[in-house]
């Protein structure tokens, strides 16, 4: 490091070593040189600095420190006395000094009235605060820069930034850390000292720079307040925080779309989806993964923020994305709770499980049909099918597969969703396809067991066998016209009642020989007690002809009907 010697013509120990005689140059003690010097004062250098003076026996003359205020000039100009010219030549800012200067390039035969005598050899004990010159330029040092920057800080943007501001000398004199609260500001617009306006510009959220600002670009002559002297440089260490523009809309980057997208989210549709919500700086504010539910909403009604009505619209099913929302289009100048400040910029990254409309129908996809297919599933029909039950986004909610046997079902009982029922419709055995049901057709708001609130629902399905329905509110039907004498027929020992048993037999008879059909069931017996149920009206365990001949002829014609 240079020390500016060819500067000085002598350096020689502390003062009170010794007296060395008449003296021709000062003397020049560097008792305290800091271990960093990034520059030295040269002729027509601005300096500030302290002082105090004395005579050879220690009584003090003046002190910069007695009057509260720095010291602050101009290097080699002629407006210090000679001594102290060449005394403050190569200091660093921080750096101590012991000067000796002999009359001659102090205040020589003459003196100061009341003060110094006339050939008064002077001592000052120096230290330098700052330094700076009228051609200088903003110092701008990169402490730290992310390695994703998308957007740098330019003239008319809204930056929110925390800063620790020190004197060159590294006084502290402000920081937004100890406010607890980030600086908010426009950046080329007046609001800011030129310096900081400048040192803003073609910065990136997350970076961090060391910006010294010399005293023209700063507080000048005035300084501020008691905190900034006069003529101070100031060093800001700043870490950017977030930036945006006024003008700014959102901004959108597809992280994953799914190869095949055959719908996109529009107004009036209603999204579920995954989020995580963070500032700029990285700080998480929310996450619906910590809640284990997806966020619900309709899209472009107003029940979200207008960014993230914006940001939801085009989605597809199982897209993530991240959307950055500017200020105001978010939560504006007051924020929300304490987790989101004012005027913060939001991203969110977003993963859509599923959406719908209200008005959606049931989709179905044939993934394979059987040739030659004439008879296929109708309502009231008893059919067998395997099943994979999943949401939108492939999570595996239930199948029949792990049941080890497939399900079964009479279409349009009321016994399944309604969804499921019109897509196994007009299906053929060995018939494979894919059933989307929105949740208007499946479990709706509260969803079921396993099944979320508003889900849409994919079924895959295979029909392996049908069998024939009966009419609705009928148990069995005959395939021709019943015995005339229905009664007599069923009453098989003949002793004017039939209980329980003889009503089975007599049923499961007609079956086996192809005179009628039962409604179709997993569980017949079920069926012929439900049956038989029905015809005892005494509830005692049998039917009697007597109950019979309580029903009227309509009545009659419907009994041979269903039985």
């Amino acid at each position: 490091m240079a020390l500016g010697s060819l500067l000085l013509l002598s350096l020689l120990g502390a003062p009170g070593l010794g007296d060395p005689g008449p003296l021709e140059d000062v003397v020049i003690d560097r008792y305290y040189i800091p271990k960093m010097c990034l520059r030295e004062v040269q002729m027509g250098d601005f300096i500030r600095y302290h002082y105090n003076g004395t005579f050879k026996d220690g009584k003090k003359f003046d002190s910069s420190y007695d009057r509260g205020a720095t010291v602050a000039g101009v290097v080699g100009v002629g407006r210090l006395i000679t001594g102290m010219d060449r005394g403050l030549q190569g200091m660093c800012v921080n750096e101590r000094r012991h000067l000796i200067v002999p009359p001659h390039l102090g205040y020589g035969s003459i003196g100061v009235a009341g003060m110094i005598p006339p050939d008064a050899t002077l001592y000052f004990d120096v230290i330098l605060l700052d330094i700076w010159n009228k051609e200088d330029k903003l110092q701008i040092t990169t402490l730290h820069k992310p390695e994703r920057c998308n957007r740098t800080v330019e003239n008319s943007d809204f930056v929110r930034y925390h800063y620790n501001g020190t004197l060159l000398d590294g006084t502290h004199f402000d920081s937004s850390y100890s406010k607890d609260s980030t600086y908010d500001t426009y950046v080329g617009t007046g609001w800011l000292i030129k310096g900081m306006d400048e040192g803003l510009l073609g910065m990136c959220a997350g970076e961090k720079r060391r910006i010294i600002i010399p005293p023209f670009l700063a507080y000048g002559e005035k300084g501020y307040g008691t905190v900034i002297p006069p003529q101070a440089s100031l060093v800001f260490d700043v870490l950017l925080v977030d930036l945006h523009n006024p003008k700014d809309g959102i901004s959108l980057e597809h992280l994953e779309v799914p190869a095949a997208c055959k719908r996109k989210a529009v107004t009036g549709d209603f999204v579920r989806y995954h989020y995580n919500g963070t500032l700029m700086d990285g700080t998480l504010f929310d996450s619906s993964y910590s809640r284990n539910h997806t966020y619900d909403t309709y899209i472009g009604k107003g029940y979200v923020i207008p960014g993230m009505d914006q940001g939801l619209q085009g989605v597809c099913f199982g897209e993530k994305r991240r959307i950055i929302v500017p200020p105001h289009l978010g939560y504006g100048e007051n924020g929300a709770g304490n987790k989101i400040p004012g005027s913060a910029v939001l991203i969110f990254d977003i993963h859509v499980i599923d959406f719908h409309n209200p008005l959606d129908s049931v989709e179905i996809e044939t993934l394979s049909r059987p040739e030659g297919c004439n008879v296929t599933t109708q309502d009231r029909d008893f059919i067998r099918y395997h099943y994979n039950c999943s949401l939108l986004d492939g999570t595996k909610l239930f199948s029949s597969h792990d049941y080890n046997h497939p399900q079964d079902a009479t279409l349009g009982t009321s016994k399944m969703i309604d969804g499921l029922n019109t897509g196994l419709l007009d299906m053929c055995i060995g018939e494979k396809r894919v059933i989307i049901i929105p949740p208007h057709l499946g479990h709706g708001e509260n969803g079921a067991q396993g099944v979320p609130g508003s889900a849409v629902l994919r079924f895959e399905v295979e029909l392996l066998s049908r069998e024939e329905g009966v009419p609705e509110g009928y148990l069995f039907i005959w395939h021709g016209d019943p015995p005339a004498n229905l009664y007599e027929d069923m009453d098989l020992n003949k002793d004017g009642e039939i209980p329980r048993e003889e009503f089975s037999t007599f049923i499961k008879a007609q079956l086996t020989e192809g005179k009628g059909r039962l409604m179709p069931s997993s569980d017949p017996e079920m069926v012929i007690a439900d049956m038989f149920q029905n015809q005892d009206r005494n509830q005692d365990g049998k039917i009697t002809a007597e109950e019979l001949k309580l029903k009227s002829d309509e009545d009659q014609e419907r009994i041979h009907e269903e039985l």
